[in-house]
């Protein structure tokens, strides 16, 4: 199996680069003064801690970086993110100037074009999950979370009984954001733990809920791969309770177009644009989480929303019951516009087929990764399929060579592989880690993630030290990471950095 050696430039930061007096555009000076214009208490009392370079050495620069990155150029079978591939034409229509160069205030009737994409993926959305209507203001999957919890708490507030049901169902095993989101809004979390079959009993929901119930807030599948097939069962119990029953489809890519949320009974659900529908997933940056609800929430959504009416498109601000917004403006329109452009290449067919491919591939997957000595599969005992990712462990071999799961990671990427994701906390599998295929890797690719997590595995047994110590072909091998957790050391700005580089020079000194 070969290994591959990235790229490895000593490449200065670009705050060392270039000298005074270089350009790379010179803007001709104001034909008047404009000084006036900038009120005095903004005005700068010096120049602006910029780097000055030519182009050339602007891009040669950045061109330097990014073949010193390994990410998305070999196999990246990065669990729960779903790492999609993000059609170009969705990225050249994203960057069009007649989307750039759209500002959330301008009015309505000069964003015709824009408000009628974001209403018919609403009606797309509206379809897939069965809801009444959609708002894409969240910034991601936690974002859409916290907006159920703050919609929970505004429905609760119209019926009298948000004093009495002060508490949110969830699980170990759902996305942290869901019990984040709901302690942030106000709410008691009630957490449910994992049985053998990998999910809660009936038994145990029961025992949880009450009047002080406000809601369920639940993943399904979760990150192990697991159905729970007794869902509709769950959401009843829950509104019979009294309370709202909310989906996290993060995890929605394994079950597209087979089920939808409200024919399950929920009341509200999110999707993940910026991964299940072909949006780019920026690692904390542009995301949009879709958040879905039955028309007795609709009036709770945050404002404003878009709404058809004679022909015309226009953002309704007039919302007496809304919760306000979530952020700021209307979200990030451009990852809603590659979404679109997304699903309408599609097609209902294509959704569907995408679906049953993840969740082949993950089953022959599965194969041949339980064939490999050292590990071992969440919830072994349980004999229904996985759907589109399922998490393993290599805690078999940790205990045979102290090798773990980070320590083989590390190794992989010197053989062209993506480091695995390995779990939300808390680590319920010993060493996890969580591979997704989805729809978009080949077999061929499949077969040498797995070859390389083999042959890792492998050397673990018989040369433990070179595993320890990956990777070897990297331009960094290790990243100091007490570092970001040294107020002293880590800086945001430019001369930030100069003062605390200076502090730290002095100290050395006396």
């Amino acid at each position: 199996m070969k290994t591959i050696q990235q790229a490895k430039w000593h490449e200065p930061v670009v705050m060392e680069l270039g000298a005074p007096g270089r350009r790379g555009i010179v803007f001709p000076k104001p034909e008047s003064d404009t000084s006036a214009l900038v009120p005095k208490g903004m005005r700068r009392t010096r120049k602006p801690a910029l780097p000055e370079m030519t182009e050339h050495d602007t891009l040669r620069h950045y061109l330097h970086l990014s073949q010193q990155v390994l990410g998305m150029m070999g196999v990246s079978l990065f669990g729960t993110c779903t790492m999609k591939y993000n059609p170009r034409l969705g990225e050249a229509l994203g960057l069009r100037p007649q989307m750039a160069e759209m500002h959330p205030l301008q009015p309505d009737s000069t964003m015709q074009g824009l408000l009628e994409i974001v209403h018919n993926f609403d009606l797309i959305l509206r379809e897939l999950s069965g809801m009444d209507g959609f708002t894409f203001q969240a910034a991601g999957g936690a974002d859409a979370a916290y907006t159920h919890a703050c919609v929970t708490r505004g429905w609760l507030a119209a019926k009298g009984e948000l004093e009495q049901r002060n508490e949110i169902i969830t699980s170990i095993q759902a996305h942290p954001c869901n019990p984040a989101t709901a302690a942030t809004a106000g709410f008691k979390v009630v957490t449910l733990m994992l049985e053998e079959n990998g999910y809660p009993s009936i038994e145990a929901l029961k025992a949880a809920l009450s009047n002080r119930t406000a809601a369920l807030m639940i993943n399904n599948p979760d990150d192990m791969g697991v159905y729970n097939p007794q869902i509709a069962e769950w959401v009843a119990l829950v509104k019979q309770a009294g309370g709202l029953a909310f989906y996290d489809h993060a995890n929605f890519n394994g079950v597209m177009g087979r089920i939808r949320a409200r024919e399950l009974g929920f009341d509200a659900c999110m999707f993940m644009l910026h991964k299940t529908f072909g949006g780019p997933k920026g690692g904390g940056g542009p995301a949009v989480g879709a958040y879905g609800c039955s028309a007795e929430l609709l009036p709770f959504l945050p404002k404003p929303v878009v709404v058809k009416q004679d022909g015309r498109y226009r953002l309704d601000h007039d919302r007496a019951q809304s919760v306000g917004k979530v952020r700021e403006f209307l979200g990030n329109l451009h990852i809603v516009m590659r979404a679109y452009l997304w699903s309408r290449g599609m097609g209902a067919d294509g959704i569907r087929e995408a679906a049953d491919l993840a969740v082949l591939a993950n089953n022959y997957m599965e194969k041949k990764l339980l064939a490999i000595p050292g590990v071992a599969r969440s919830n072994p005992n349980g004999t229904a399929w996985r759907m589109e990712m399922t998490r393993y462990g290599l805690g078999p071999l940790k205990e045979e060579t102290g090798i773990g799961v980070v320590e083989v990671g590390n190794r992989m990427t010197d053989y062209g592989i993506d480091a695995p994701w390995l779990s939300h906390e808390p680590w319920v599998v010993p060493e996890p880690f969580t591979p997704e295929a989805g729809e978009l890797w080949s077999k061929e690719d499949i077969d040498l993630w797995c070859d390389v997590l083999a042959k890792v595995c492998e050397e673990a047994r018989s040369n433990p030290d070179l595993v320890r110590t990956a990777p070897h072909h990297a331009p960094i091998g290790r990243v100091d990471s007490e570092a970001p957790e040294d107020p002293a050391r880590w800086a945001t700005t430019w001369r930030a950095h100069l003062r605390k580089r200076a502090a730290r020079l002095s100290q050395a000194a006396e």
